[in-house]
This record gives C-alpha cells, structure tokens and sequence, in this order.
C-alpha cells in the first residue's frame, strides 16, 4: 500500500482525534462544516479521520493560536473536496484493511508516520503534537 493512500486512509475515530489534537468534538465538526477537512463516513454514519485529517487538524490549531480567524484559515488552507488526493478514503478495501488492525498495528503505523518527512533532524509541529501522544 503506498504512502498516500496510507496517509488518507480512514482510520480514527472522532474520541482518537480530540486526543491527538487537543481539538474538542465540537471544534472538530466546525472546520468540517467549513470543508477545511471532511472525513470518511461509515455506514453507521460515523465519521473516520486521516492521518491527513489530524495533520490538518493541526495545522488549523496552530493558525487559530496565531490569532486567524476562520476567513484567514480557508484562505491559507483551501477547502478539501471529496474528489481531491487529500480527502480521507473510506472503500471495501481500506475498511478491510481498518477492521483488520489491531490498536497496537494502528499505534505502530501512528508512530511510523511521525518520522515520514523528516529533513535534518528537525522537528515539525505535527509531530511534536503527536508525539505526546506515545508517553
């Protein structure tokens, strides 16, 4: 599976995201309602988040502690569409792959995913607020 689809893979929950992100639920489904990102949807409905998403997520947090308004967001960070290479995969494939996971596999590929980019030794905010998550 290439990196790309692994990173718009479906895979958290709404209650795994707020603890990623410091973001509360309600916060989370108001950057949805303003298309900053739009997460998969089950067939129960429940919404399933990307590690793209928590990136996202994160980079939003990070312009609202600057002091950006929402208007100043969508025009730094444009809307995501469903059709777009960002937006979260949700297929039979991908929901196989999902439900075949354990917590631990999930951890692991989290913890994976922090070091993806990394130039130099440095550090990028996404995964400084990650990595808290691990201790």
């Amino acid at each position: 599976m290439s990196d790309e689809i692994r990173r718009n893979m479906a895979l958290f929950p709404i209650g795994i995201v707020m603890k990623l992100t410091d973001l509360t639920a309600r916060q989370i489904r108001y950057y949805e309602q303003h298309e900053l990102i739009i997460p998969a949807r089950t067939a129960g409905n429940q919404r399933l988040y990307s590690f793209n998403d928590v990136a996202r997520l994160l980079e939003i947090k990070a312009l609202i502690e600057k002091g950006v308004n929402i208007a100043g967001i969508k025009q730094v960070l444009l809307p995501v569409s469903k059709d777009s290479e960002e937006a979260t995969v949700l297929n039979e494939q991908t929901e196989v792959k999902r439900k075949e996971m354990s917590d631990s596999q999930l951890h692991r590929m989290l913890k994976q995913q922090l070091f993806v980019g990394n130039r130099h030794g440095q550090v990028s905010l996404i995964q400084g607020e990650l990595s808290r998550f691990f201790h």
